[in-house]
C-alpha cells in the first residue's frame, strides 16, 4: 500500500503556468493574471472561489514565476503579530508576495495591519478565500486589491487531473491503477481537486495489488472514510448544503442536526445567519414576509452575542424557517425578469409612464393618458406598463405555490374585511 507523509493533491501541486488545470479565464491565453505574470506587475489580489480550485497553487505559481520572494500566512493561526514580522522583513526583501489563506478569518485589526505595507508596495497581498469578500474584507483592503472569482472545476478538468496523477505521481505509477468509471468521483469532490486527489489516494491505499476505479468502489471508500466537518473545506459546503436543502424542504428535525454539525465543527456563526437571510427571501418569500425580518435580526443578534449563546438564536431560526410556508416565486420572478432584459435590452419605457418634468417632454406625450391608481377602487387600475415588446409577460406567478396563494387568498379577506370592500 502507499505509505506518504505527503498527500497525494499536494505531490501534485504545480509550480509551473502551463501545468495548472483550469481557471483558463484568469490564466489562459488570454487571462489577467497571466498577462500579470508576463509583464512582471503582479497586483495585490483576492482570489475568491470555493476550496480545491487552486487558490494556493496560483499564489505559488506567480512568486515562482516572477522570481519574487514567497512568504505564506494561514488565517487560521497567525495574528498581527506575525503579520508586522512578515511586513519587517519585506522591507529589507524587496518586492516580497505574501500568501494569506482564508483571509476572511483575520479579524478588522489584522486586515487593518496590512493596509499601510500593501498600499506603499511593501509587500504584493495574495489572499485565498471561499467567503464573498464583499462581507468578509474591509472596504480599505478591498479597495487596494484585485478581486478574482476562481470556478468549481468541471468534469472535463477533473478527469484531467486524475489522469495526469496517474501518469506523473511516483507513487501511484509504482502500481497498475486503472479508472473504469468517473462518475462517483466527480460527484463526491464536487468541483474540488484537492478532495477527487485525496480520493484517489485513498482508494488506491484501500485495494491490494492493481486497482480498477469503479463507481461502486468509489462509493465503497467514501462511506468507510466519512470526515468530520471541516470548516476549511472538505465538508464545508456539504453540510451547509445538507442544512438549507432541509430547511427548504420544510424539515425542522433535519436543519436542527446540520445546525449542530456546523457549530461543533466551530463554523462562523455570521456565515451560517448570512445563509439562512437569503434563504428567508429566496425560499419563503411572501409566503411569510415575516421570515426575513426575524433572519435579518438573527444575523444582527449573532454578530453581537457570538457563541455559545448564538446556537438558541440560530436555533429558532432555523426551526422556524423550516416550518414556515414556502415560495420562491419571487426569486424566480426576478431571474426571468434579468433573463429578459438581458435578452430584449433596453427596451423604450411607455410614454405614459415617463416622468415629465419639463414642458417639451409634456408637448411629446410623456405622462399622457397615464392613471393615478389610488384614484380607482382598492387603489388599484388596469394599466400596461410593461414596454410594448413583452407587454403582458408575467415574470411573478404566485398562484404556482399553493400554500402562497392561499395565504395571499387569506390576507385579503382579512383586508376586505376590515375595509369593507
Amino acid at each position: 500500500m502507499l505509505q506518504s507523509k505527503t498527500p497525494l493533491a499536494e505531490r501534485m501541486r504545480p509550480s509551473k503556468l502551463e501545468d495548472l488545470i483550469g481557471q483558463e479565464h484568469l490564466v489562459g491565453p488570454n487571462g489577467i493574471i497571466r498577462k500579470a505574470i508576463q509583464s512582471g506587475n503582479v497586483p495585490s489580489m483576492i482570489l475568491w472561489g470555493p476550496p480545491g480550485v487552486g487558490k494556493t497553487t496560483i499564489a505559488n505559481i506567480i512568486a515562482n514565476e516572477v522570481k519574487r520572494p514567497f512568504q505564506m500566512l494561514s488565517a487560521i493561526s497567525a495574528g498581527v503579530k506575525d503579520v508586522r514580522e512578515v511586513i519587517d522583513q519585506a522591507r529589507r526583501t524587496s518586492r516580497m508576495i505574501l500568501f494569506i489563506d482564508e483571509i476572511h478569518r483575520f479579524n478588522k485589526s489584522q486586515q487593518d495591519a496590512l493596509l499601510g505595507a500593501v498600499e506603499k508596495g511593501t509587500i504584493t497581498l495574495i489572499g485565498a478565500t471561499t467567503e464573498n469578500p464583499s462581507f468578509e474584507v474591509n472596504s480599505a483592503l478591498l479597495s487596494r486589491c484585485q478581486v478574482y472569482t476562481l470556478k468549481a472545476l468541471d468534469e472535463g478538468y477533473l478527469v484531467r487531473l486524475v489522469e495526469q496523477a496517474l501518469a506523473k505521481d511516483t507513487e501511484l505509477r509504482s502500481r497498475k491503477i486503472t479508472v473504469k468509471e468517473y462518475q462517483a468521483l466527480i460527484n463526491i469532490s464536487g468541483g474540488d481537486a484537492r478532495k477527487l486527489l485525496n480520493l484517489v489516494e485513498l482508494i488506491s491505499e484501500s485495494v491490494a495489488g492493481d486497482v480498477e476505479i469503479t463507481d461502486e468502489l468509489v462509493m465503497q471508500v467514501a462511506q468507510k472514510h466519512i470526515a468530520i466537518y471541516d470548516k476549511s473545506g472538505e465538508q464545508h459546503y456539504d453540510i451547509i448544503s445538507a442544512f438549507i436543502k432541509s430547511i427548504r424542504g420544510s424539515d425542522p428535525n433535519a436543519a436542527v442536526y446540520y445546525l449542530a454539525r456546523m457549530m461543533e465543527g466551530g463554523e462562523d456563526v455570521k456565515f451560517i445567519a448570512r445563509r439562512m437571510l437569503i434563504l428567508a427571501s429566496e425560499d419563503i418569500g411572501n409566503a411569510n414576509p415575516t421570515a426575513l425580518v426575524l433572519a435579518n435580526s438573527t444575523f444582527q443578534a449573532v454578530n453581537v452575542i457570538g457563541y455559545p449563546e448564538a446556537r438558541i438564536i440560530l436555533s429558532q431560526c432555523a426551526v422556524y424557517l423550516a416550518t414556515s410556508p414556502k415560495s420562491n416565486a419571487s426569486y424566480v420572478a426576478i431571474n426571468d425578469a434579468i433573463s429578459t432584459v438581458q435578452k430584449t435590452g433596453d427596451l423604450p419605457v411607455p410614454l405614459t409612464i415617463r416622468n415629465a418634468p419639463t414642458k417639451l417632454m409634456k408637448d411629446l406625450d410623456y405622462g399622457k393618458g397615464y392613471q393615478y391608481a389610488h384614484d380607482f377602487r382598492n387603489n388599484f387600475v388596469a394599466m400596461e406598463f410593461l414596454p410594448d415588446a413583452i407587454k403582458g409577460t408575467k415574470f411573478y406567478e404566485p398562484g404556482k405555490n399553493a400554500r402562497e396563494e392561499e395565504l395571499r387568498n387569506y390576507l385579503k379577506k382579512l383586508w376586505d374585511k376590515k375595509y369593507n370592500y
